[in-house]
C-alpha cells in the first residue's frame, strides 16, 4: 500500500528522530508550506537526498535517493516577504516508488518502511553503544562537543525517557538511527545506514564505521570540521 507525499529533495540525509530546522525561500516550497498548512496535522514532508544535481532551482535535483524519511512539522514561523522558518523531525522512512511533477514542487507515490530490530539487537547494541562512547570521548579530547546532525540533532539525547545510563537510546531501533544521525560521515554512507533493512544490521554497519572512524581519530591531530557540525540552518 501507497501513500502521496510532497518531497523535499535535500543534500542531507534524514532520520527518524533527527531535528531538522530549514529556512524556504523558493517559491515552490512556500506554496509547499501554505498548502500543507491548509491540511490538518500531522503535517509532513518527504526528504529525500540527492544523488546527481543540486537543492536550489527548480529540477536541479536530477536523481533522487531511493529511501528517504517524513519530516514532520513542528513549527512554522512565516515572514512578511513570504519566507518561512520551519522546524521538523523525523519520523517514518519510505520507498520512493514513483514522482509527481504536476506541481511546482514534487510529489511522490511512497511506500512506508517498517522498524524491524532484526536478528540479536541488543548484542549489535551493545557493541555499536560501546565504539559510539569511544568515538565521542576522542571527539571531545579535540575540542568537538560530539558530532550531530543538522539543526538541534536527534531527538533523545542524554537525560531523555527511554535512554540508558549513558544517556543513549536504550531501544535497539532507536539507537541505530540516534548513531547514524550522530555521526560525521559522507552522504553515501549515510544513505546506506538509512537503507538498512533492519536494526540489527544498521547498528553492525554502524560499529564498523565506528571503529574506523575511532582508528582514525587516533592517528590524526585534527579532524575537518564536519558539514553539520556549526548546527547551522539548512536554506532551500
Amino acid at each position: 500500500m501507497t501513500d502521496r507525499l510532497a518531497l523535499f529533495p535535500l543534500g542531507t540525509v534524514l532520520f527518524p528522530g533527527l531535528v531538522l530546522p530549514l529556512h524556504l525561500f523558493e517559491d515552490r516550497y512556500r506554496l509547499l508550506v501554505r498548502d500543507l498548512l491548509a491540511r490538518p496535522e500531522p503535517r509532513g514532508i518527504g526528504v529525500v537526498g540527492i544523488e546527481l544535481g543540486h537543492e536550489v532551482g527548480e529540477g536541479a535535483a536530477r536523481r533522487l535517493a531511493e529511501v528517504g524519511c517524513v519530516a514532520e512539522l513542528t513549527e512554522v514561523v512565516p515572514h512578511p516577504d513570504g519566507r518561512y522558518d520551519i522546524v521538523t523531525v523525523g519520523s517514518r522512512r519510505f520507498r520512493l516508488k514513483e514522482i509527481d511533477r504536476t506541481l511546482p514542487y514534487l510529489r511522490g507515490e511512497v511506500e512506508f518502511l517498517p522498524e524491524e530490530p532484526g536478528a540479536e539487537p541488543e548484542s549489535a547494541a551493545r557493541r555499536a553503544r560501546h565504539q559510539f562512547r569511544l568515538y565521542r570521548q576522542r571527539l571531545g579530547m579535540m575540542g568537538i562537543g560530539g558530532a550531530s546532525g543538522p539543526g538541534s540533532g536527534p531527538e533523545g539525547d542524554e537525560g531523555a525517557e527511554g535512554s540508558g545510563p549513558d544517556g543513549l537510546p536504550a531501544d535497539p531501533v532507536r539507537l541505530s538511527h540516534f548513531i547514524a544521525a550522530s555521526m560525521v560521515l559522507d552522504g553515501h554512507e549515510k544513505q546506506r545506514l538509512l537503507e538498512a533493512e533492519d536494526a540489527t544490521l544498521r547498528l553492525h554497519a554502524e560499529r564498523e564505521l565506528l571503529a574506523r572512524e575511532n582508528r582514525l581519530l587516533d592517528v590524526l591531530p585534527a579532524v575537518p570540521a564536519g558539514q553539520f557540525l556549526d548546527g547551522s540552518f539548512t536554506s532551500n
